[in-house]
């Protein structure tokens, strides 16, 4: 790490993120390259390396950082609110998952290879990022749905979000290739699954429009 204010290391921390942010809005992870992530920020590709030694690290930078914001959110709806309905919680929830679209995206990637190939110290900040937003949706069940099974909610809402983002978005290519197929496949918004998927876990009966679809 080269010598520097910690102010200044997490300034340029931050823009590489936000590099690779701006890239993986037009390509694909594994067409981003240390290069072109360095081309985006006002330093060179050596200097990248001084910070993430790798494009997995960066990317799990980025997904550590959507987990810090998405948490930031889930707690305010602990403490902005006394009570709320199942309805008004699923609905709360699903608005603030459709804002973090490119977190979803990032969960339907391969973990397993974005973390084997990242420093044990990155994996530990985002491993404690990813353990924060567990804590705000835990404390949001725990204030508003004390009858609610705190655990089994979060050890079945968090593995489903891994497979929102395919189910909500397609390329034309997809959806041509679904429609040959024969298949009987209705794409979904992310707010309609993440909704119905809440409101289920809080023991609420699913509408029976979106059942039946």
């Amino acid at each position: 790490m080269p010598r520097g204010s910690a102010e200044l290391t997490a300034a340029r921390k931050e823009e590489i993120v936000k590099a690779c942010e701006q890239l993986y809005q037009t390509m694909s992870f594994k067409d981003i390259t240390i290069k072109e992530i360095a081309a985006f920020t006002s330093f060179t590709r050596t200097s990248v390396y001084n910070y993430f030694q790798t494009k997995e690290e960066i990317f799990l930078a980025l997904m550590q950082r959507e987990y810090e914001n998405w948490a930031e959110e889930m707690y305010c709806v602990a403490e902005e609110n006394d009570s709320m309905t199942p309805e008004g919680f699923a609905a709360a929830v699903a608005v603030s998952l459709e804002k973090h679209e490119q977190l979803l995206k990032l969960l339907a990637m391969n973990h397993y290879d974005m973390e084997a190939n990242s420093r044990y110290e990155c994996l530990k900040e985002f491993k404690s990022a990813y353990g924060t937003s567990l804590e705000a949706v835990r404390s949001c069940i725990k204030k508003f749905f004390r009858h609610v099974d705190c655990e089994s909610f979060v050890y079945v809402f968090f593995p489903f979000l891994f497979g929102v983002y395919p189910y909500a978005v397609a390329t034309e290519k997809q959806l041509q290739a679904i429609k040959d197929a024969g298949l009987s496949f209705k794409m979904h918004s992310i707010h309609d699954m993440i909704y119905q998927c809440v409101l289920q876990l809080l023991g609420e009966k699913r509408h029976d429009d979106y059942s039946e679809k």
